[in-house]
């Protein structure tokens, strides 16, 4: 079997959730939380290792709770460190995954900590990295992951012949009011799930070097993964194809996001 791990982003507190973790949060059937639900589902669709990305706040209370393995899968912890003299936060997702690279010497896919993806999604990635060479998202069409009230920021991919050429963050994107946005219910969007090769952390370590120096001094600015994803795209340093969502995405926001979850998961067990 061909090592390909899985990334886990969870270095954030979640302000919205009291200062819990979110991850932790008791949604599955059984009792399980938002994060054995997601590894649940990781173990099923064939990944080798688990990788959490950790910050000050959030390692001790991941080590606590899942040691060095998981149903036989073991976990490795990779810590995203800044500066709290010349920061309030950490400086962003693109630089949690430079932060894991000691872990990442294999083919992997990098996603939400607080997300549901599916193991048919999970799956699909896997065999992807298994029989190509390029990088691949999955892509879901924007209707099916947007509110049915209020606003939401997703980034919308533009896709030709099957391979994404750019991604760019829209603001404020409703459902009753697309156009405002110049959105459509087709577009096709990152959820912050990625399949990348291992040759690419070199490449993204160089971005977010950039992005401090061009940043200095900033005490909020953050690198994130999908817009450096989008400029290594509009520079040619990477291919990525998209791999349509084969599974309904399910993702916790709110405290009072946990019931509906649960109930999401009810219907599928």
């Amino acid at each position: 079997m061909k090592e390909v791990a899985i990334v886990y982003l969870c270095a954030g507190m979640s302000s919205r959730f009291g200062g819990r973790i979110k991850q932790f949060a008791p949604v599955g059937p059984d009792g399980e939380t938002l994060m054995e639900y997601s590894m649940n589902q990781a173990i099923g669709a064939g990944f080798t290792k688990i990788v959490f990305i950790v910050g000050n706040m959030t390692e001790k209370p991941f080590r606590d709770k899942f040691g060095g393995s998981y149903r036989g899968l073991k976990i490795e912890y990779a810590l995203q460190k800044f500066n709290p003299e010349e920061r309030d936060k950490p400086w962003g997702t693109a630089d949690a995954l430079v932060s894991a690279s000691e872990c990442l010497n294999c083919p992997f896919v990098i996603c939400n900590g607080d997300d549901i993806y599916g193991e048919k999604t999970f799956r699909e990635l896997v065999e992807y990295l298994n029989n190509n060479k390029n990088n691949a998202m999955i892509g879901y069409k924007l209707w099916d992951v947007i509110p049915e009230n209020g606003k939401t920021n997703r980034g919308i991919a533009k896709v030709e012949k099957g391979y994404v050429k750019q991604i760019e963050e829209i603001l404020g994107i409703e459902k009753k009011n697309l156009s405002a946005t110049k959105t459509k219910k087709d577009d096709i969007c990152s959820l912050n799930i990625f399949a990348f090769r291992p040759e690419v952390i070199n490449l993204f370590k160089e971005r977010v070097n950039a992005f401090k120096k061009q940043h200095e001094g900033d005490r909020k600015s953050e690198c994130y993964l999908p817009a450096e994803t989008s400029n290594l795209l509009k520079e040619n340093k990477i291919k990525m194809a998209v791999c349509p969502a084969l599974d309904k995405w399910i993702g916790i926001t709110n405290p009072e996001d946990e019931e509906f979850v649960r109930k999401e998961l009810g219907k599928q067990s």
